[in-house]
């Protein structure tokens, strides 16, 4: 855990860096860690700003009983509740259980399924509330569904900084360097935008409903509880997740494809060719059945062109694509130029699926989708021309 580290002279970071899980939410790979934040405001009164993981640091309540100095803590500020930012609650309450809790009425709603607590204890704030400490005072911005119902931010009026919850946030762990202007950003940018694309993702519309409260705020500092601290270039984060929320995209193409012994991937290979003789410079090729499908989504997330091709499978799509549609399904993604392509032996299913699947997704197609029999050769594969033609001239205007 990182103890001394000071955000500004009276807030102090409280991070502890997890490189043991290997899914977050037991879901998503971790294959270089995640960091939680917790923060410490030492003032006339005192405010932890939510706390870690359960079991991740046994040090936790010592590092913030030093930082204190022998003062109590007064406040435990609850941004949001997911138990990978709550799960020291029931220690800090413990410990200091004349400490006031902060949060919101959805909060409390969650707080008490978990956790038990004082009703005296607790603090509902509402959106635009404040809470003086001294020199710093904390206002509460309500931003639910970026990404739970109940979460929320709190800005410092006094030094414009932003305390995010988990917006702005990265898979990653902190590597020595905890600030923007510490670390190569260029490391953490694909693992920001697939903790975007699978935390967040879903919930764009709320994204940009949290902007619109921000509009005209200066912030100056954005303390999010994954990832590094932004306190040189904060504008750098804020564009990235405005343009991911917006579903904004760069002129690349994902040819992604599920193949059981070859032809599909073949039509793959051939498709992104022709792509790139379109002109088209950035093209990334997958295989379902071989790359997680968190890296598939923040792949579809960055890339304006989505192709996707199954081999028939029991009369459907391949299961490694059907996890994948049925997962940009959930998602909601929009605003793709889409082809589809497949082979079959008998009676197909593969890209009669695919074509459902883009039905319910609302993705109209450039092209019309190209279902192969049997073995790849020139003449079939030809029947690609057309449909690769047109998500290159549709990726490129």
């Amino acid at each position: 855990m990182f103890t001394n580290v000071k955000v500004s002279d009276r807030i102090y970071h409280l991070g502890v860096n997890d490189r043991r899980k290997h899914l977050f939410e037991n879901l998503w790979p971790l294959p270089n860690g995640v960091a939680y934040n917790s923060y410490l405001i030492v003032d006339d009164k005192t405010a932890l700003m939510d706390t870690i993981e359960m079991g991740s640091d046994r040090n936790f309540i010592s590092s913030v009983e030093r930082l204190l100095g022998g003062k109590e803590l007064d406040y435990l500020v609850i941004n949001h509740m997911e138990p990978d930012h709550s799960g020291e609650i029931d220690a800090v309450i413990t410990r200091w259980p004349n400490v006031r809790i902060v949060g919101n009425a959805k909060t409390f709603g969650i707080l008490k399924n978990y956790y038990s607590h004082n009703a005296d204890s607790i603090i509902e704030v509402k959106d635009g509330d404040t809470l003086s400490l001294g020199h710093h005072c904390l206002k509460f911005v309500l931003t639910p569904w970026v990404h739970w119902p109940e979460t929320m931010m709190s800005y410092d009026l006094t030094e414009s900084i932003l305390f995010s919850a988990d917006a702005f946030g990265s898979f990653g762990t902190l590597d020595g360097g905890i600030f923007d202007d510490e670390i190569n950003f260029d490391y953490y940018i694909d693992d920001m935008r697939r903790y975007y694309s699978n935390i967040v993702g879903k919930y764009g519309g709320m994204v940009q409903k949290a902007y619109a409260k921000l509009d005209g705020v200066d912030v100056k500092t954005i303390c999010p509880l994954h990832g590094p601290i932004w306190r040189t270039d904060p504008g750098r984060v804020l564009a990235l997740y405005d343009k991911w929320s917006r579903q904004e995209s760069d002129k690349a193409v994902v040819v992604i494809f599920a193949s059981m012994y070859g032809n599909t991937e073949l039509m793959a290979d051939y498709i992104a060719r022709r792509i790139c003789e379109a002109g088209v410079k950035d093209i990334r090729v997958y295989d379902a059945s071989k790359t997680h499908p968190s890296y598939l989504i923040s792949e579809v997330w960055r890339a304006r062109g989505l192709v996707l091709g199954s081999c028939a499978y029991n009369g459907y799509m391949h299961p490694s694509m059907e996890r994948l549609t049925t997962e940009l399904t959930h998602y909601g993604i929009k605003d793709k130029v889409l082809g589809l392509f497949g082979s079959y032996s008998w009676n197909g299913g593969g890209v009669r699926n695919l074509k459902c699947f883009a039905e319910t997704a609302s993705l109209p197609l450039v092209a019309e989708a190209v279902d192969m029999p049997g073995k790849p050769d020139a003449d079939k594969l030809a029947a690609c021309d057309a449909m690769a033609a047109a998500v290159a001239a549709a990726v490129l205007e």
